[in-house]
């Protein structure tokens, strides 16, 4: 387990380099904080990462959303998306083909709100118990270490936490951990969780908390990150990303086996899953696309504003320029 000053070193670090450069499967073990209403809060404690070679107590999720006007050979032509993981997420150097194309974009005024539309959408894989469920569930797994997706605007209160020097202690330490609060609000007509925070006090964990850990062990956080794209369903994503811009339709023939719109039998960014599974309802949309959210150079990650009457011409421009770049 990391310690503190390495967490702090290694946030520090990240965030030098980012101000140098001017960014689940199908069971209930995720804890659907964002189902909650407004005015409720959650009481949660953070667990380490199973992977001990991880210096947080999270992962990083990145991915990329694609919107289709409709899917091809369908009488009813209603929008879908389809999600696909950006490679950058997995730190080993690889190189987003959709980003590399898109981060030109934001030289150019016009292309900016067309950049943030396909730039990568952030969460955060972290596992814990819910201390205090104002969900009231119906059921929850055998095993209580559940999974929480955190977006941008909660992530941010839990770095800050970490970087302040008056924290001694590990907020995720057995002993003298603490738990932390998520509230739920709302701004602009959006869910806003800018008022969720840190408990003040320490907490050990409780006699059956630290039986769950003994008894069923803490997940390996890269286990829940989608599966690694192979060269060639990176080249599938390029052409759906291709097709997204000229405001094509989805096309199931081509690419239904290796990506599919979010509830058509597949979970989405693990192409080699075949296998129907079931459309999850409680997606966490609320916090990752409603309020605003701060961003990274070069492009903000907060849902793009709506185009103008030229975004079509705009799309045809970007998509020549793509094609002339491949020839």
């Amino acid at each position: 387990m990391a310690s503190l000053a390495e967490i702090r070193a290694k946030l520090a670090e990240q965030q030098n380099r980012s101000t140098g450069n001017s960014t689940g499967g199908g069971d209930n073990a995720i804890y659907p904080h964002w189902n909650m209403q407004e005015g409720k809060e959650a009481l949660v404690r953070f667990l380490p990462d199973g992977n001990s070679a991880n210096t947080f107590f999270w992962v990083e999720r990145a991915m990329i959303k694609l919107p289709f006007a409709g899917i091809k050979g369908e009488s009813d032509n209603r929008s879908v998306q389809v999600q696909v993981p950006c490679v950058e997420m997995y730190n080993d150097g690889s190189v987003c083909p959709i980003l590399s194309e898109v981060r030109p974009w934001f030289k150019d005024k016009s292309l900016e709100d067309m950049g943030r539309k396909y730039w990568k959408k952030r969460s955060y894989i972290f596992q814990g118990f819910v201390v205090d469920d104002p969900l009231n569930e119906d059921s929850t797994p055998d095993n209580p270490i559940r999974r929480f997706i955190i977006g941008p605007q909660i992530f941010q209160i839990i770095k800050g936490a970490l970087m302040d020097p008056e924290l001694e202690e590990l907020p995720t330490d057995f002993m003298k951990g603490v738990d932390f609060r998520i509230k739920k609000t709302s701004k602009g007509g959006y869910a806003d969780y800018s008022t969720s925070q840190w408990s003040r006090r320490e907490r050990a964990l409780s006699d059956e908390e630290k039986a769950a850990v003994d008894s069923h062990g803490l997940f390996n956080l890269n286990d829940f990150l989608p599966k690694k794209p192979s060269e060639v369903e990176l080249q599938v994503m390029k052409e759906m990303f291709e097709a997204s811009v000229d405001g094509e339709a989805y096309d199931m023939d081509k690419w239904g086996q290796y990506f599919k719109p979010a509830g058509m039998g597949q979970a989405t960014g693990d192409p080699n899953k075949s296998k129907s599974t079931p459309a999850q309802s409680s997606t966490p949309v609320t916090e990752a696309a409603s309020a605003p959210q701060a961003a990274a150079a070069p492009a903000p990650e907060a849902a793009a504003p709506a185009q103008g009457g030229d975004s079509a011409n705009r799309a045809q421009d970007i998509l020549a320029m793509i094609r002339s770049r491949q020839q």
